[in-house]
């Protein structure tokens, strides 16, 4: 049944959700942008609002070509995208939020704030492990974003630092920007402004990461996850200038055949994306680099010097990886790191995991982002002949997660104890073949795995 509530920007029309109970409300307009400008988050609408159907995804490689027919992409794309279909816009400040049917103003439930992973050059909020998750029938309200990627998201001119008094970092402003139009407007949906849990995989993480070191995002968020990224980020540390970066964006303009800036913000996106990998080519970059910058705004210091002075937020985390992940002893290295700097630095309790569930249907193992299908709980949406056993390790860590989002602490009644981390040599929470305990990961064959299996990857 469709439900239509009030809103400080106005009327709203929702539809049923996936989970009996639940009401969805998709593709909310949260924030407009130009190519390059900052977000001005939506104040209000004419009529009712209908939030029915998604909204755009910001444009990506995908949107330019038939993920069908690129070999290269074939896991991603049967795994989250297969028979689905998206529409792509430079218009894509859009999005999501399920909620109990019967929530209201009154109700003040936790809110978990999900932002999507692709390298920040891919991905979407409404993907089939994002499309329906279970939270909601545990009373907490759920928010999935898109925002502006790859060089839409990113770039680094000087003339747009004369425009704008800082420039860069454009899709981490429209994660701002989301956050700030759920704080304004959750209550109607039945969510509490001031208990949201920003939660990423991936560049998800790294984003969340962002979200926890910047001084713009003070008091907007009581408490955050990552996953498979982010944490201490010793390995992709942020500590490049905006300035750094304006080599780079000069040779992107010149690969686009621009003179100015007015030249350059009307390239089809489809030339800007290959003349930006043309010219990353070109200066012989390599590898991933984080495109998150020091702009003197979002950050001012590096990711280094921030965790050194220990002026990152003060609050409860929950952090992890997978034993089949990209760069597994590094990345959980990362994750553990984080919580014990946690402990070092007097700040509150986090609590780490490791999940080493061998999916069944493949032999990838606890693959990068396989955790996705067991914190959503959308284990139906997908093609694996999931057993007995994944639905249950799902339950258990939807449990978890949305005790987390309710009281900063993950433990509950009906619950394995999933103590936090202080130091190193402390256990963490497995979640895989050997059902939910706490040990200790046995590194040497994490190196094992990721010098053996087989590469996936977007």
């Amino acid at each position: 049944m469709k439900k239509i509530i009030n809103t400080p920007c106005g009327q709203i029309k929702g539809t049923a959700g996936r989970q009996a109970g639940v009401t969805a409300y998709k593709g909310i307009h949260y924030a407009t942008a130009g190519r390059w400008e900052y977000p001005q988050i939506v104040k209000s609408w004419e009529g009712i609002y209908d939030a029915t159907q998604y909204g755009n995804c910001s444009f990506q490689p995908r949107s330019f070509y038939n993920e069908a027919e690129m070999p290269e992409k074939a896991f991603y794309y049967n795994e989250f995208r297969k028979g689905e279909s998206y529409t792509y816009s430079e218009d894509c400040l859009f999005l999501n939020v399920w909620t109990p049917e019967t929530a209201d103003e009154n109700s003040k439930l936790p809110v978990i704030f999900y932002i999507h992973g692709g390298g920040f050059n891919g991905g979407c909020g409404h993907e089939k492990h994002f499309d329906g998750p279970v939270w909601p029938t545990k009373d907490v309200v759920a928010v999935t974003i898109n925002y502006r990627m790859g060089p839409l998201g990113f770039a680094c001119l000087e003339s747009l630092a004369e425009e704008a008094g800082h420039t860069g970092n454009y899709g981490i402003f429209d994660q701002i920007a989301a956050l700030q139009w759920v704080r304004e407007n959750i209550c109607a949906f039945g969510g509490n402004p001031d208990n949201i849990t920003i939660m990423g995989q991936s560049a998800g993480a790294m984003s969340v990461q962002v979200l926890c070191l910047s001084p713009l995002t003070d008091g907007m968020f009581a408490k955050a996850v990552m996953s498979s990224a982010g944490g201490t980020a010793e390995y992709f540390p942020i500590n490049t200038t905006a300035q750094d970066s304006y080599r780079l964006w000069n040779t992107v303009m010149e690969e686009c055949g621009c003179a100015s800036l007015e030249e350059f913000r009307k390239v089809e996106p489809q030339k800007l994306w290959d003349s930006w990998k043309s010219a990353q080519k070109k200066l012989e970059m390599k590898g991933f680099t984080s495109p998150i910058c020091i702009d003197g705004k979002l950050l001012t210091k590096s990711s280094t010097e921030i965790l050194a002075e220990g002026s990152f937020k003060n609050i409860p985390y929950l952090v992890g990886s997978t034993s089949h992940d990209m760069m597994s002893p590094l990345l959980f290295k990362m994750m553990k790191d984080w919580a014990v700097l946690q402990t070092r630095q007097g700040k509150q309790d986090s609590w780490s995991w490791m999940m080493d569930r061998m999916l069944p249907g493949d032999d990838n193992g606890s693959w990068h982002s396989s955790d996705l299908w067991y914190w959503f709980g959308t284990l139906a949406n997908c093609w694996r002949p999931f057993e007995k056993l994944d639905w249950q390790l799902s339950d258990t860590m939807t449990d978890y997660l949305c005790n987390f989002a309710k009281t900063g602490n993950p433990n509950g009644e009906n619950l394995p104890v999933w103590t936090a981390t202080k130091q190193q040599s402390d256990p963490v929470l497995h979640w895989g073949d050997d059902g939910v305990r706490m040990a200790q990961p046995d590194i040497e064959k994490l190196e094992y795995i990721f010098r053996t299996v087989k590469p996936v990857g977007e």
